[in-house]
């Protein structure tokens, strides 16, 4: 039993370093889908995973279409200020893939546009444009994980 989270073209090492440690903890697969905006050797990313990289079931993709041909059976739900729904409105289940975009402009258009029903977001005033990503992913990952009953958490 597992989760995904998925980090289409991350910018920020440090926000990429604390999500793999929410992974670290959670037993969330991590996928990289690239270009990335670091190396991933980059101090500042292992950093922020501190030393729990080891735990982190993490994988790197060249596309995104390439993520799905691999994992074609996935639930994918896109995590963007532009949707109707909440994240809170989906009945998540095991394997189910959450999908972030960069940090400065979020998912492509295409990816929104070719899966518009799958759209979530998670509400917040209008004085700001979004939420961090790490934050982001862990409020989005913790609602999956919460209805899910924790598996292998205690």
């Amino acid at each position: 039993m597992a989760l995904h989270i998925v980090l289409v073209e991350p910018e920020i090492p440090a926000n990429t370093g604390n999500i793999a440690r929410t992974c670290a903890a959670t037993g969330i697969h991590l996928h990289l889908v690239r270009p990335l905006g670091f190396n991933t050797d980059d101090k500042t990313l292992k950093r922020a995973g501190l030393d729990y990289w080891y735990a982190v079931n993490l994988e790197y993709h060249d596309s995104f279409a390439e993520l799905q041909e691999k994992y074609p059976e996935g639930r994918y739900f896109f995590s963007t200020t532009k949707a109707k729904k909440r994240y809170t409105d989906i009945s998540f289940q095991d394997e189910d893939f959450l999908v972030f975009g960069k940090e400065t402009k979020g998912l492509p258009e295409e990816l929104l546009q070719a899966n518009a029903d799958q759209l979530i977001r998670m509400p917040m005033t209008d004085k700001v444009r979004s939420l961090n990503l790490s934050n982001s992913a862990a409020i989005v990952a913790f609602e999956a994980l919460r209805q899910l009953d924790f598996p292998g958490m205690e």
